[in-house]
């Protein structure tokens, strides 16, 4: 697998040792070589980067500066190459794959090369295992069609989530709040698209605003007014207004 690369440094000196040092590394192929932050965010926009070389102190737009106009999705892995020590808590707080201080020796630069090697090696291999598995659940049989399990997107990994573990779920305008367990998740989805998915001998939905798994509801509450609370397995109490006789109904089926 090809490492596509770019170097960002307004010294033209130091973007050549970059360039020479890189010829050693047989799987990186060096796109091209900036001397300023917003041509290399010229760059980054229309080509598919995996790796990045920056400079910190460049004038009009710093290393920092560039890697907060990168867009979502495009942003490369980034090794920082300066002569600035005092910036390397900065630069590991934005996830900076490494930091080689000005003037570094070969072996240094491999090393930094090697851990870039590796992460986007496995970031790779992560992603495919990720396609693959979403491929996997989606070979349904034709007569399934009903939601077997939700894919939860959270910032570092993303959950698939069997929907016989899923106890209630209630809107909360453009998401659902999915109650699993001691877990409570936030989905990106109307209330209304998912419950077109849910089975409906398993989920009923109760209320505008919330669908209960039927396999989790513990008993009805009567309130005032005819009114009725369901509570769950769990001790959740959620207000009902579909009437109780398709609670009952629906019940009884099961």
């Amino acid at each position: 697998m090809k490492i596509r690369t770019l170097i960002v440094d307004d010294e033209p000196l130091a973007r050549q040792r970059v360039r020479m040092l890189l010829e050693a590394e047989p799987d990186m192929e060096l796109l091209g070589e900036c001397a300023d932050g917003p041509s290399a965010l010229e760059v980054i926009k229309r080509d598919s980067l995996d790796l990045l070389f920056l400079d910190v102190q460049m004038p009009d737009m710093d290393g920092f500066a560039l890697l907060a106009a990168v867009p979502p999705g495009q942003m490369p892995a980034v090794i920082f190459v300066t002569a600035y020590n005092q910036h390397a808590l900065k630069a590991f707080e934005v996830s900076a794959l490494d930091y080689l201080l000005k003037p570094f020796k070969p072996a240094r630069f491999h090393e930094a090369v090697e851990r870039a090697r590796q992460r986007l090696s496995l970031k790779h291999e992560n992603g495919a295992a990720i396609e693959n598995l979403l491929e996997l659940l989606e070979r349904r049989p034709a007569q399934k069609s009903y939601l077997s399990r939700l894919q939860i997107k959270l910032p570092d990994k993303i959950i698939f989530l069997k929907t016989a573990q899923v106890e209630s779920l209630e809107s909360a305008g453009n998401y659902v709040v999915v109650q699993a367990g001691n877990a409570t998740h936030l989905l990106r989805e109307t209330l209304n698209v998912l419950a077109g998915g849910l089975d409906p001998e398993k989920f009923l939905r109760i209320s505008r605003s919330a669908i209960v798994n039927l396999d989790f509801v513990k008993e009805l509450q009567p309130q005032s007014r005819g009114n009725h609370v369901v509570v769950l397995q769990n001790g959740k109490r959620i207000t009902m207004t579909c009437g109780l006789r398709k609670v009952e109904q629906v019940l009884g089926v099961r």
